[in-house]
């Protein structure tokens, strides 16, 4: 507001002051002299119904006859025919049945009222006071009345007076009087304003003068207060405020504009897992909520997909004409060529609208002004174009400008982002199943589909078939041209495969050169047929080697039917692996299945392996190796990994040979007990200060007392709960998750913490990691092991890294078997790492 005008609305106040206590006054002073003049009027009117009542009396006392009395009422309402005043006489029952009815007004409800009351009734309404007199039987009266007694009431008398016109004529002098002192009351008012206003003028227009001059936060920032001479002490006070309070506000000016886009964007760009899935209606709702604040008619989002393929989506206020959306369509491939320098090349154009109900058709493409921006990502490859399309003089708007860059680089972060976590998360959910060379579903993915298998062709009572297929020669191939051709080796046998098997048979890399294939609804002979198919095929498999020559190998298959040769996943799969190194065996490229006598001798191997693992628990043979794990950074040992080994005669037998003998028998649980016990006790006698993981099956961890036993342990051996570390594998399905959960939960509450192991090796891992707290994520062994040579695996392990930082959750690298490896997890910024390279499992136990 400018000084004058805020001088001129110090006037208009006082003035505003002075109308309404004149207003006020007078009003109230026009009520009090009517309420006097109606006080005065109504004893009037009392007197003059009182002479017209003792009048009454006087004639009934000389017996006046019907007409004498008619002739007395008659005479009395003439008399007041030129006045404000009526009177009108009403006879009671009694009286008008001795002496007949006369003529007189309607009784209305007052008039009623005083015959049965016998009291007097005075009002006042609509400026007129009327008086309504009863008049009572007297014992004089009886003479003529001789049906009525004394106190009856003979009649009413009602005296009425109207005094509208003496209040109409009051109202004007009151008027005339207030009319006439009201200019010498302005005149007042002037003269006190004036007085007052002329002592602030002073400091009042040097302040309008430095207002004035501020148009932007420049200026704003070169503003001084000052006091001046011969002003009010209070206004210099408030200077003074004022003074303080602007350099105050210089160190933290915002132009308005500016600050209040900011703002809005700011908030717009926390991403949730709601905006990741339905990333195009969070950005019609962001175009309605810029358009509050500045006219944008639509907002352009051009992403790559592929290697020149590119996704555009345009997002418009409201629905504009066809012409308009066909020049958006040519314009998103002039912003390729510009931003991407490559010519559009099949671009998919989807037009979202924000409002449909709202019409743009009105809209001409010169109406229309863009502003673009672009981003190119290295990891994950994604390049993207973001561009608005405003009013065309919005441009030439240089805080606009600013707004709209603001616009574009916040648009730009969000959707780039939301396109990064999704190709992100198509590689996670993808590699979670496939073997990330050959593309195949992995040995959790086969061991869960043969699970289901099972249970299906037990409820229909059909047949199927497992079949093991191993290389015979793979490693000399691999050792004498390297890794490299090995991968493409085994990606184009991989690809023989699918072409040797049926549409629905199920096809997996167990891992390294074997492979696994389940035929569903197959009995022996239907897959003995596959099978000869797939060994014919593979004997006339070539593939040229760097040398230039033909290379070539043959494969070793064992089979299994279910139910004849087995009922249970694992007995399948135990007897077509012993059929296949049956096969290689009695001389490779060949197929075998069991007979009575292969059954017999499986059953008795398995036997004897249940008879090793009671016996070591019985004679606690049970003994704890340690694997150590380095920090990638540092190069330092800090974490220990507790493995079980079982003591046979002077042979160590690892895990992975009786591990699954152990859980078939129940006993797996005893057997953590034991080696968690002696890890304790190793680390209570060398006073080891690292971390130690132990790894537990799901199935061992949901034992009711678990928890109890190991608390109880890391009091007995005074161990750190905050450097144990438990490992969830994948091992063995998870039937409850939530029941897992809770137990998780309990040993976090309890002061343990919490790894994922073989991160990516199933379909449970992205599970695990929403619904526990974890705090290390170890990658499976088979991305890292040809992570410097591998594009698939480098993108998947990235994308673990990625999603770990965001979680703030460390990583450890698995199958680190060389150097190259190593220094290539350290480029990449893996948090440790794990694997022969690194040192392999002892019984020894260091600190670092």
């Amino acid at each position: 507001m400018k000084i004058t005008t805020l001088k001129n609305a110090f006037r208009i106040s006082i003035l505003a002051i002075t109308v309404s206590l004149f207003v006020l006054f007078y009003l109230f002073s026009s009520y009090v002299y009517k309420n006097i003049t109606i006080t005065e009027i109504q004893k009037v009117s009392e007197s003059l119904s009182k002479q017209v009542f003792n009048s009454m009396y006087q004639v009934m006392r000389k017996g006046w006859s019907r007409e004498d009395l008619q002739v007395f009422l008659t005479e009395t309402q003439n008399s007041f025919e030129n006045s404000n005043y009526s009177v009108e006489v009403y006879r009671g029952k009694k009286v008008e049945a001795l002496f007949g009815s006369i003529e007189q007004g309607e009784m209305n409800k007052n008039i009623q009222k005083v015959f049965q009351t016998k009291e007097k009734i005075l009002t006042t309404q609509n400026d007129t006071t009327k008086i309504i007199t009863p008049i009572i039987a007297k014992q004089e009266c009886m003479q003529c009345h001789i049906n009525t007694q004394e106190g009856d009431v003979l009649g009413v008398v009602s005296v009425e007076y109207d005094f509208s016109e003496i209040i109409a004529n009051s109202k004007s002098k009151h008027l005339l009087f207030f009319i006439f002192i009201l200019p010498f009351m302005f005149l007042v008012v002037y003269i006190i304003s004036k007085l007052f206003l002329n002592k602030i003028n002073i400091s009042l227009d040097a302040f309008q003068k430095k207002i004035q001059n501020i148009n932007s936060v420049k200026d704003f920032k070169n503003l001084t207060i000052k006091k001046e001479k011969n002003t009010y002490k209070e206004f210099d006070q408030i200077l003074e405020g004022l003074d303080i309070l602007s350099n105050k506000l210089k160190d933290i000016a915002v132009d308005k504009d500016i600050l209040e886009f900011e703002v809005k964007l700011l908030d717009k760009m926390v991403i949730t897992s709601e905006i990741i899935r339905d990333w195009k209606e969070y950005i019609k709702d962001l175009l309605h909520e810029i358009n509050f604040v500045l006219p944008v008619y639509c907002l352009i989002t051009i992403f790559k997909t592929e290697e020149d393929q590119y996704e555009v989506e345009v997002f418009w206020y409201g629905k504009p004409d066809k012409k308009l959306m066909k020049h958006l369509d040519e314009l998103s491939k002039e912003m390729i060529k510009e931003y991407h320098h490559l010519e559009h090349n099949g671009a998919k154009v989807s037009h979202n609208f924000s409002d449909e109900n709202l019409c743009l058709t009105q809209l001409a493409i010169d109406d229309i002004e863009h502003e673009a921006k672009s981003l190119l990502l290295e990891s994950p490859k994604i390049g993207g174009i973001v561009g608005l399309g405003i009013q065309a003089r919005m441009e030439k708007d240089s805080i606009h400008s600013i707004v709209i860059d603001s616009i574009l680089t916040t648009l730009l972060n969000l959707v780039g982002s939301i396109k990064a976590i999704n190709k992100y998360t198509e590689h996670l959910e993808f590699y979670a199943t496939r073997d990330p060379l050959t593309g195949l579903f992995t040995q959790r993915v086969f061991r869960d589909l043969l699970d289901y298998e099972v249970r299906r062709a037990t409820r229909h009572k059909y047949e199927f078939t497992v079949l093991v297929i191993d290389c015979d020669n793979f490693k000399p191939i691999n050792d004498t041209y390297g890794h490299s051709f090995g991968d493409d080796f085994l990606k184009a046998f991989a690809n023989l495969l699918e072409d040797s098997k049926r549409d629905e048979d199920i096809l997996s890399r167990y891992g390294g050169d074997e492979f696994t294939l389940i035929l569903p609804q197959s009995d022996t002979q239907d897959s003995f047929t596959v099978a000869s198919r797939i060994l014919e095929n593979v004997n006339n498999f070539e593939l040229i080697a760097p040398d230039g020559k033909p290379t070539s190998m043959t494969v070793s298959v064992g089979l299994a039917t279910y139910p004849e040769h087995a009922k249970t996943p694992k007995e399948l799969f135990d007897v077509a692996d012993a059929m296949m190194y049956k096969a290689k065996y009695e001389g490779k490229n060949a197929i075998r299945y069991p007979n009575s006598t292969d059954l017999e001798e499986i059953y008795q191997k398995t036997q004897d392996q249940s008879l090793i693992v009671l016996t070591a628990i019985k004679e606690k043979k049970i003994i704890p190796h340690f694997q150590p794990i380095m920090n990638v950074k540092t190069d330092e040992v800090e974490i220990h990994e507790l493995l079980m080994r079982i003591e046979v005669e002077d042979e160590l037998i690892s895990a992975g040979r009786f591990i699954e003998t152990a859980e078939a028998l129940g006993v797996v649980h005893q057997m953590d007990y034991m080696v968690i016990e002696a890890a304790f006790a190793k680390i209570k006698e060398i006073n080891y200060t690292g971390i130690l993981f132990i790894n537990l099956s799901p199935k061992a961890l949901i034992i009711g007392e678990f928890i109890n036993k190991i608390v109880t342990l890391t009091t007995e051996y005074e161990i750190d709960r905050s450097k144990i570390v438990f490992e969830i594998t994948e091992r063995e399905t998870v039937k409850s998750f939530s029941l897992l959960e809770k137990f998780v939960q309990n040993l976090k509450i309890e002061g343990f913490r919490f790894a994922i192991d073989d991160f990516g090796s199933g379909f449970s891992t992205f599970h695990y990691i929403k619904r526990f707290p974890i705090d290390y994520i170890k990658i499976d062994g088979d991305f890292i092991i040809n992570i410097h040579q591998d594009k698939k695996d480098l993108a998947f392990v990235k994308s673990i890294i990625s999603l770990a930082k965001e979680l703030e959750v460390e990583t450890i690298a698995e199958y680190v078997e060389n150097e190259d490896i190593l220094k290539f997890l350290k480029e990449i910024e893996i948090d440790y790492a794990q694997g022969y390279h690194i040192g392999k499992p002892s019984k020894d136990l260091t600190n670092r």
